[in-house]
């Protein structure tokens, strides 16, 4: 069995779709591929989990992972994941974590700006009923870290509401939009009663990192069979994704000068 202190790939895949939207096609892989890649999993011996379901065993030290675990995560709420992602999935048996932006989502509570055909309700808890953990992803995917304390509680109060609304069930998970926190935004975010939340990071997840600051490596469209198999098992992570990690850093400074700036602006008002 693994330890309580073994790190964890977890997989961040956004659109699945044949001819995804020039804004997702970067993010999204084919159907074909997906595909593939769970057969992977499953060849190799992975156990799926659920956000949920790791952030518990983690916080219980009496807990162990099971051999081999690995987390399915989607963002958004991308029709794809349940025309041709659940199918597979329930091949397999395998659990995942949707993560919805609920102002994008087809329905009543639409507030337009989605990048591609979205779910509808009816699709989130047919993918709730076959057993994926259904979490937030906020209201309209703004970046979380530039907001207002307000306009940071209304995004994360409206998602968890909705969902429950919908669902019957509060969401215990979160990811942030964009990948973006601060100390600020995960404060909130836990205030809200989310257990637990997801950046990117492009890294394994461990659980020295917290639980509300847990990495994911990302699945795009350009991921190969032989890159795939060197996310899960942890290997080459840091060579593969080392253009991503120079922005991230290069931007988190150019994010902080910003915060810096609008909070000079409101102390003068």
């Amino acid at each position: 069995m693994s330890t309580s202190t073994e790190s964890v790939p977890i997989l961040m895949y956004h659109s699945v779709a044949r001819v995804p939207s020039a804004a997702t096609h970067g993010l999204s892989v084919s159907p074909d591929d997906f595909e593939r890649q769970m057969e992977v999993l499953g060849e190799q011996g992975f156990t799926p989990l659920t956000a949920a379901q790791l952030a518990a065993r983690w916080r219980s030290r009496g807990q162990t992972l099971p051999d081999r675990p690995v987390l399915i995560t989607f963002d958004d709420g991308y029709e794809g994941v349940h025309r041709y992602a659940l199918p597979v999935l329930a091949k397999h048996g395998f659990a995942s974590t949707l993560f919805v932006s609920t102002g994008w989502l087809r329905g009543e509570y639409d507030t337009g700006g989605a990048l591609d055909r979205m779910l509808d309700w009816d699709q989130v808890r047919e993918l709730a009923a076959a057993g994926a953990e259904i979490g937030g992803h906020s209201h309209t995917h703004p970046q979380l870290d530039q907001l207002s304390d307000d306009a940071l509680r209304f995004e994360l109060r409206r998602c968890r509401d909705i969902v429950a609304d919908e669902l019957g069930t509060r969401p215990a998970s979160f990811a942030y939009p964009y990948g973006y926190s601060s100390r600020r935004v995960r404060e909130r975010v836990r205030e809200t009663g989310f257990r637990q939340a997801l950046a990117v990071g492009n890294g394994l997840a461990r659980r020295t990192q917290g639980p509300y600051a847990l990495r994911r490596v990302t699945v795009r469209r350009t991921t190969g069979a032989d890159e795939f198999e060197r996310l899960v098992t942890g290997r080459a992570i840091s060579r593969n994704f080392a253009a991503d990690r120079a922005l991230t850093k290069g931007y988190a400074v150019i994010r902080r000068a910003r915060q810096v700036r609008r909070k000079a602006i409101r102390s003068r008002v």
